[in-house]
């Protein structure tokens, strides 16, 4: 198996296409200073329109904000999210007064799903010309379920499996780790959640649904909260970017029975 010395700083692997991918959802999101009128629909109408073909489904929601004080927890002031998907519902674009997103759970290549985001990010700013950015983050959710989960040992270096390399995982009910890597002199970040989750339950209820069985979840989110001019050239490169490191440390985490496993060809 070919291992890496530090997948954080390593050149990223030649990629290996996956045709029967983990892969259970890919997230990319920008943050910017609060542009209040996003909760306007004829303010977001030029929006909508430039990306309608794309994603021809709109909905609005109202999420309810929360503010912390000397009494605990205190309901705040609710907050306008616009939806955009598309037709088969595998495509989601999400737009609220502070951020703009995309996710999948269609997810069939690193240069489909920037070239995506780079048309999202050039659109908004067109017509709502944020100041600057204040985060992007990028993340990417494999989740190991089935015959492959009894076998989790073979697929997965026993540095990341924690007690599920030393006994037998239909013994483990819930075993997760969480480990927050940080670049020295960088504002770049990488979560890293991985582990046994038991049937009906998630380690985030807004990016990985419950199901009916137990699982193996792998969650890489590469973030920066370094602000910057908002370029969408320049941010799609850097999400790209994020991208190839969160593919490093993945492979790094997986063997090579793994990629076997879910057809790629070594």
């Amino acid at each position: 198996m070919t291992t890496q010395n530090n997948p954080l700083t390593d050149s990223p692997p030649i990629e290996v296409p996956l045709p029967n991918s983990p892969l259970v959802r890919v997230i990319a999101q920008v943050r910017f200073p609060a542009i209040l009128s996003i909760g306007k629909e004829d303010f977001i109408a030029p929006f909508q329109e430039a990306i309608r073909k794309q994603y021809p489904i709109s909905k609005k929601e109202q999420n309810q904000g929360f503010i912390m004080s000397a009494q605990g927890l205190a309901p705040g002031q609710a907050q306008t999210a616009w939806r955009f998907t598309d037709s088969d519902g595998g495509w989601r674009v999400s737009l609220t007064p502070d951020f703009v997103a995309i996710e999948t759970t269609s997810y069939t290549s690193r240069d489909d799903f920037f070239s995506r985001f780079g048309f999202i990010l050039g659109e908004f700013n067109s017509f709502a010309e944020p100041a600057f950015m204040q985060r992007l983050g990028v993340r990417y959710i494999d989740r190991v379920t089935g015959d492959n989960l009894g076998e989790i040992d073979q697929l997965v270096r026993s540095e990341a499996l924690g007690v599920a390399a030393v006994l037998e995982s239909d013994y483990i009910s819930h075993s997760t780790s969480e480990t927050l890597f940080s670049y020295p002199d960088s504002e770049e970040r990488i979560l890293s959640r991985w582990g046994i989750l038991p049937p009906k339950s998630t380690v985030d209820p807004n990016a990985v649904e419950p199901i009916d069985e137990r699982s193996w979840i792998l969650d890489l989110d590469m973030f920066s909260q370094k602000q910057m001019s908002f370029d969408p050239e320049k941010i799609e490169e850097k999400a790209r970017e994020f991208s190839q490191r969160i593919y490093t440390v993945f492979r790094w985490v997986v063997t090579d029975e793994f990629l076997r496993r879910y057809g790629g060809q070594l």
